[in-house]
């Protein structure tokens, strides 16, 4: 087992981490306030321009919400006129969302945004730290999804 120096502690790098993650959440939501959408309409927006006329049952599986969150979320952006719903031929149960113009717009204006957003953030880095910063994240990233597991191992044998 390594030892640890209090620099490179396992406590201080989560702390960090957490930092980071608090911290860019906040600046990308008040850079995204000038959009006019909240940011979970701002990631349903993402989400239906990502997949056009992609089925509420969909989002709410994709994004890992419960179906009446995005109901709930998809009726403002609805009466904003960011978003139209079709009924599906198919199944008349389901509604296919379309993003309109005013929804383009949004995803446009907030494109620009996280481009600028994400230079600024990597300001000063060279290709090689950011590589090697990506390949220890993708580590992190791998035993979260490790201690997942065992979670819900763990409650399914409950």
């Amino acid at each position: 087992m390594e030892k640890e120096t209090d620099k490179g502690s396992n406590k201080e790098i989560l702390h960090q981490l957490i930092t980071f993650a608090v911290k860019h959440k906040r600046i990308m939501q008040n850079y995204l306030d000038e959009t006019g959408v909240y940011q979970f309409q701002h990631r349903l927006l993402m989400e239906i321009f990502r997949n056009p006329h992609v089925s509420q049952k969909d989002i709410a599986r994709t994004m890992d919400v419960s179906a009446a969150t995005v109901a709930v979320s998809l009726k403002k952006l609805e009466k904003g006129g960011y978003i139209k719903r079709e009924t599906d031929e198919g199944d008349n149960r389901l509604n296919k969302i379309a993003i309109t113009e005013k929804g383009n717009n949004i995803v446009e204006k907030s494109r620009k945004i996280f481009e600028s957003a994400n230079r600024k953030v990597f300001e000063g880095f060279t290709g090689e730290e950011k590589s090697a910063l990506l390949v220890l994240i993708k580590k992190l990233n791998a035993n979260l999804a490790r201690m997942e597991d065992e979670i819900r191992a763990r409650k399914g044998k409950d």
